[in-house]
């Protein structure tokens, strides 16, 4: 369970997290939705204590990142390519993993085989180092870096980037499948409204920081509410 308490962060006059109470629980795959610069990057650098809030407080499985690191054992998280190690080739960023995480090799091995599908024969035996691979390919390697250990949290912000078509919907059973199988919190931002519509069982609306909406997902139902409000968006732009 992840729990947010009076959660603010500005930068200068820019009001980037200002929320007050919010709680995601266990097994939720959460899609976060907001245009440009509502702070939807924010508030995942604010769980994974790569930014210090203003004021608030965050706490993973009642611990706070800001003063204990047991939680990163039980989290992983993709931002983006600064959280890869890009002078190793794939094969030797997860054998690293595997080895910090207690797993032999033979053990990467065979975790790796999870990912023969969404990888699509274009992340392993290429011999390029990571910061040679394509954006796309970057991406998925860090997004398996993200499920490797099976965490129980996982933190994505807008996985679907750079990906192919034929991935983004790989990707899509990969989350899905991986919550099912292992019951684990997934949070998820993405300007893909679709994609993220299709995966999430919950949905929170930013706008300037602030959760304004919080709404429930089964079976797709939140996607008419979302479509109303970025049509109106569009029309005040007009």
């Amino acid at each position: 369970m992840i729990k947010i308490e009076n959660l603010k962060k500005n930068f200068g006059e820019t009001i980037a997290c200002d929320i007050d109470q919010f709680t995601i629980n266990d097994g939720d795959i959460l899609g976060l939705v907001g245009n440009n610069g509502a702070g939807k990057t924010t508030l995942f650098r604010l769980l994974l204590d790569l930014l210090k809030p203003d004021a608030g407080s965050v706490w993973i499985d009642s611990v706070n990142p800001m003063e204990s690191e047991a939680w990163k054992q039980h989290v992983g998280a993709y931002i983006d390519e600064g959280f890869l190690i890009d002078f190793l080739t794939p094969e030797e960023y997860f054998a690293f993993l595997g080895k910090i995480s207690g797993m032999t090799q033979t053990e990467v091995d065979e975790r790796l085989k999870d990912f023969e599908q969404f990888a699509a024969g274009e992340v392993f035996g290429q011999k390029k180092l990571i910061r040679n691979l394509s954006a796309g390919n970057k991406q998925k390697v860090g997004i398996i870096s993200a499920l490797f250990r099976r965490p129980q949290t996982v933190i994505l912000d807008e996985p679907f980037n750079f990906l192919d078509p034929s991935s983004q919907l790989v990707l899509k059973h990969v989350l899905t499948d991986y919550a099912r199988e292992t019951g684990a919190t997934l949070l998820i931002s993405s300007h893909n409204l679709q994609h993220t519509v299709d995966i999430s069982t919950r949905i929170a609306l930013l706008e300037h920081g602030v959760i304004i909406r919080d709404l429930p997902n089964q079976a797709a139902s939140a996607a008419t509410e979302l479509e109303e409000y970025f049509s109106g968006e569009i029309e005040a732009q007009s």
